[in-house]
């Protein structure tokens, strides 16, 4: 756990330090509304795609993913990442790198900057209690992903939201601290800061309200991207395996990548980035 957070810190910090010296260079300043919506624009749009662009090396050493090469002897490494192959030809885009990493929770996700430099990496889990249908359909659901470029997309809709609740948490500040300051008190600088982390929390939660929303829409995209690529059959055997094994799970902690996976669980649907399996299958279903 340690390791995770000190690999995240240096990520945001890499990602913070990279932007400040950008500002620097086109000597962006914050003194009028114009220049601290420019500022805030910039960090939230730079910032979320110096984040993408590092998305391969961070899932990498998040999850510790061991990337499977064609010399691998392992006969279920190699069928994976020969189907991985063949469903990638059938997509029409160049291989991405496959990944295999350690958990009890059933799951694979896609990540990477571009259609031609991506990781789909799949769960020991998953490896281990799906068959080769519906492996396949696994396949072709990340791979959906990566040709319909989902990832990007995610990067813009989350950077300008970035944008926006760091321009309105910070104008929506300075009302309530000059709102509160007179001749004889004042917030201070201390008061607004915590005032804007306050509002920036808020206005977040707020934001991923329509975040979530598209990614729902885009799983349902990824299913029938799935379904076009194998069959609609192979991927509801493979929800349906997904759901009842993850009942079982020993983890079902969430984390910065259930954007990523191709399943994830939320009690709340406005807060969900993937819908139920059972909306899933359904939909599937009407393909037929």
């Amino acid at each position: 756990m340690s390791k995770r957070i000190l690999l995240f810190f240096i990520t945001n910090l890499l990602v913070v330090s990279l932007v400040t010296i950008i500002l620097s260079i086109l000597g962006v300043s914050s003194d009028s509304i114009s220049g601290l919506a420019l500022l805030c624009f910039i960090y939230g749009i730079v910032g979320a795609f110096i984040s993408l662009f590092i998305s391969k090396w961070v899932a990498k050493r998040f999850y510790k993913v061991k990337i499977i090469k064609q010399t691998n002897k392992n006969t279920k490494k190699i069928t994976l990442f020969n189907m991985v192959k063949q469903v990638s030809q059938e997509a029409n885009i160049q291989m991405p790198e496959v990944g295999l990493y350690n958990s009890s929770d059933p799951n694979a996700f896609a990540t990477g900057p571009n259609q031609n430099n991506s990781l789909v990496a799949f769960s020991s889990e998953l490896l281990e209690q799906l068959n080769e249908k519906e492996l396949e359909g696994v396949i072709g659901h990340e791979i959906s992903h990566i040709k319909n470029g989902d990832m990007v997309t995610m990067t813009i809709l989350t950077g300008i939201a970035n944008a926006f609740v760091m321009f309105l948490s910070r104008i929506v500040a300075t009302i309530i601290v000059e709102y509160f300051t007179d001749e004889d008190s004042t917030i201070g600088y201390w008061g607004y800061f915590l005032v804007v982390m306050a509002l920036q929390t808020a206005f977040m939660l707020l934001a991923y309200i329509p975040i979530n929303s598209f990614s729902r829409h885009r799983e349902y995209r990824a299913d029938a991207g799935a379904a076009k690529l194998t069959s609609p059959q192979q991927m509801i055997n493979a929800l349906k395996t997904i759901e009842k094994i993850s009942m079982n799970a020993k983890s079902s902690r969430q984390d910065g990548y259930e954007f990523a996976k191709i399943n994830s669980k939320s009690k709340i649907m406005l807060f969900s980035t993937h819908p139920s399996i059972e909306d899933r299958i359904n939909a599937l279903q009407n393909l037929n």
